[in-house]
């Protein structure tokens, strides 16, 4: 295994996104390795780039995105809204998922409302490092793994979370509230297991505890996750488009000029199925972290919608029951997505999540195990 940090070969590097001058990709294209054009992910970083350097211009109100070279020689590309003297707050996008996807306006929300915002490209998507392992990952290895053969995968749920902490280090955030989604989320809950001093508060927002009884993926959707990669950028936008039909809210209307946008700006960044099926073994080989979420002792949220068809609104019900004195929020007709319609809930759910760590007496430490508060958005 060896990590790689590169300008995308298709487009000439960090910042190029011109799709015409298209080169060979770096991954093969073996007819069996896995597609997943549902899961969008980006190119690597130039091993010329300084760390600390802006990537591109600076996006009004925002810090340019830049490079954090961790310790354990990862890169991240990272980037911060709002005062740094505000209240820290870590992002942790899903599945293939660049920082792009946290929306600027939902940030800005954040923002708004005291806190001082992190978001990142996590390692195999975006501008981040990539794990090449010399050989491709195939349909039939992850179908067995799906299985339950849980050989070893390129790199762990653990080594997620040791490149979130190793940013908090580069950042100099000696601890910091976490919000994460779908994998983000377990990638947030194994932070806050493994690194418990670094977490102020959490909210984990359509994830699972690990347990394969929980959490499930919908099998009518493998079709779809199953489906040959897209060749060129039309083609990957309309697969973007069925997608989103699929797994997003259908009762909160999508505005299709920027779910395209959003699908052209993740292609033109570089996309790569290899890096999406190495985070996706990861996820296939995490332990149930139910056990280790009894331990938990920090104010936590979960919010989970029960449209949810890529995991189970019962891996939202299973993290809050797990640990001690969550609140759980159950959003009728919301799937695995974050409409616009939405932000405002979301963002609530995590300010008021942070206030009840900032409420807390010091030194205050939960000595047994309520159950879970739930909340349900349509008042019952």
């Amino acid at each position: 295994m060896a990590l790689e940090h590169r300008p995308d070969d298709r487009y000439g590097g960090v910042g190029a996104t011109d799709p015409t001058r298209a080169g060979k990709l770096s991954e093969s294209r073996h007819r069996d390795q896995f597609p997943i054009d549902v899961l969008r992910t980006g190119f690597g970083t130039s091993s010329n780039m300084r760390a600390n350097e802006p990537i591109g211009r600076i996006p009004e109100g925002r810090v340019a995105e830049r490079i954090a070279r961790l310790q354990h020689g990862i890169h991240i590309s990272y980037e911060t809204s709002g005062d740094p003297a505000g209240r820290p707050l870590l992002l942790i996008m899903g599945l293939g998922g660049p920082l792009s996807w946290w929306s600027a306006k939902f940030c800005q929300q954040l923002v708004d409302v005291g806190f001082f915002v992190i978001r990142y490209d996590n390692r195999d998507v975006g501008r981040s490092s990539r794990v090449e392992t010399g050989r491709p990952v195939l349909r039939r290895q992850l179908l067995t793994t799906y299985l339950g053969d849980r050989r070893s995968a390129p790199y762990s749920m653990s080594d997620l979370a040791a490149d979130a902490v190793g940013l908090l280090d580069h950042l100099e955030v000696d601890a910091t509230h976490l919000a994460g989604v779908s994998m983000g989320g377990m990638v947030a809950q194994t932070v806050a297991i493994e690194h418990t001093h670094r977490v102020l508060s959490l909210t984990s927002i359509m994830a699972t505890t690990g347990r394969r009884r929980v959490g499930w993926a919908n099998p009518r959707l493998l079709p779809m996750l199953l489906a040959p990669t897209a060749s060129s950028r039309e083609e990957y936008v309309a697969r973007a488009a069925v997608s989103t039909s699929l797994l997003g809210s259908a009762v909160y209307p999508h505005d299709a000029d920027v779910l395209r946008r959003t699908a052209e700006e993740t292609w033109d960044r570089g996309y790569s199925a290899a890096g999406v099926a190495r985070q996706l073994l990861a996820v296939l080989t995490q332990p149930d972290r139910t056990r280790a979420l009894q331990r938990l002792q920090l104010p936590v949220c979960v919010i989970h919608g029960l449209a949810d068809r890529l995991v189970h609104p019962s891996g939202g019900r299973a993290t809050a029951r797990a640990i001690p004195g969550a609140e759980l929020v159950l959003v009728p007709g919301m799937a695995h997505d974050l409409p616009p319609q939405l932000h405002g809930l979301v963002s609530s759910a995590i300010a008021r999540t942070a206030d009840r760590a900032e409420t807390r007496p010091a030194g205050e430490r939960n000595t047994e195990q309520p159950a879970a508060r739930s909340s349900r958005t349509d008042g019952r």
